[in-house]
């Protein structure tokens, strides 16, 4: 039975063909302990990245869940019992702190922090090389959660091997973190009730002016040995709509920013039509704000009507042809909701404004 803290997500993991991501030990560590860890890289090709040479932050995001897939379904059969596969739950916030480009090597590291009975998290961290003159830039750092599904019941989750902590402030600190995380999924599948409809002839830089979606059937290459839609898969699919929103909004050149923390809360399986919507929430000065969620149509076989299965916030910036930062048009709000929605999104801007500078205070008196 799901545990009712982390439940089993839109996917499942997929070993990445060679050409993707090449994985393996990255040290040796100790079978159940803090530093088991898993690295792979892979050069950054023209099809990685769009017009200005910067590469989507989808694909950064997709090599980042095949390395948590890969650990977590290590350590989940490490040791004697059902055999079973990782399934993304939950994906923390990611800054994409310094973009990376075509040419470039993206080296992905990945390691095990904290197991509850139900759950895996998995600290990943990714660094841009370049390979011609040796410089290396830390990129992205991600955190993200897995349960383990049995491959002969998709709908069981099983027990996680616990793992041993060098310190007891470890597991203290790797337990609050899985309860904020357990309070914010139930808090945001609470409110996954909207919908976006089309707007007739809709003024620029108001939110119906932008909005986009993107209509995908779930194909076999699209899914797990289990048979249902690989987590890489939806978040590359979610960043490229968070995309066309923002390149719609400011007629520029954009990049990711960061991405909110991105719930999965239901199961995708083969065969579904997936609608993957996208809106502007919220501007300031030089980002844009934009919620982007995923629902399901189910098999025609199968009676459940659509049901949300992912949400998000993708966070954009427009860039120059020299890559410097662009302000932003002022998006126009017209109803209640899009008022309520802005608001909303300028109390997370905010939040996380004032986190940043006291990190950089912490950093500095350090």
């Amino acid at each position: 039975r799901a545990s009712p803290q982390l439940r089993p997500t839109a996917t499942a993991p997929r070993l990445p063909s060679s050409g993707q991501l090449f994985a393996g030990p990255a040290k040796a560590a100790g079978a159940g302990k803090p530093g088991r860890a898993v690295a792979g890289a892979r050069i950054m090709r023209p099809d990685d990245a769009n017009i200005a040479g910067n590469v989507h932050g989808g694909t950064i995001l997709k090599m980042i869940e095949e390395a948590g897939a890969i650990i977590s379904t290590r350590h989940c059969n490490s040791q004697a019992g059902e055999p079973c596969v990782a399934a993304l739950a939950r994906v923390e916030r990611t800054d994409f702190l310094s973009p990376v480009c075509i040419g470039e090597v993206a080296n992905v590291s990945a390691e095990i922090t904290y197991t509850s009975r139900h759950s895996v998290e998995v600290q990943v961290n990714v660094m841009s090389e370049n390979i011609l003159t040796g410089a290396k830039k830390v990129t992205n750092k991600a955190t993200l959660w897995y349960v383990p599904l049995s491959l002969k019941n998709v709908n069981k989750v099983l027990e996680v091997p616990p793992i041993q902590y060098a310190r007891k402030e470890q597991e203290d600190e790797g337990k609050k973190r899985y309860e904020e995380q357990k309070l914010d999924r139930l808090e945001t599948k609470q409110r996954n009730g909207d919908v976006i409809f089309p707007v007739i002839n809709p003024e620029p830089h108001t939110v119906g002016y932008s909005q986009s979606s993107l209509i995908h059937l779930v194909g076999p290459s699209d899914c797990t040995l289990l048979g249902f839609v690989h987590g890489g898969v939806t978040m590359k699919l979610m960043d490229e709509v968070a995309g066309i929103v923002a390149a719609r909004h400011c007629k520029t050149n954009i990049v990711t920013a960061s991405v909110d923390a991105i719930n999965f809360h239901e199961k995708i399986k083969k065969g579904s039509v997936i609608t993957i919507s996208g809106r502007m929430t919220f501007t300031s000065n030089k980002s844009m704000e934009i919620e982007v969620f995923v629902d399901a149509d189910p098999f025609v076989d199968e009676p459940r009507e659509r049901y949300r299965a992912v949400s998000a916030f993708f966070t954009y910036v427009s860039l120059s042809k020299e890559g410097k930062p662009l302000p932003v048009p002022q998006l126009l709000t017209e109803t209640e909701d899009e008022k309520r929605r802005f608001e909303e999104g300028k109390g997370r801007y905010l939040q996380t404004k004032a986190k940043r500078q006291a990190q950089m205070q912490q950093a500095a008196r350090q």
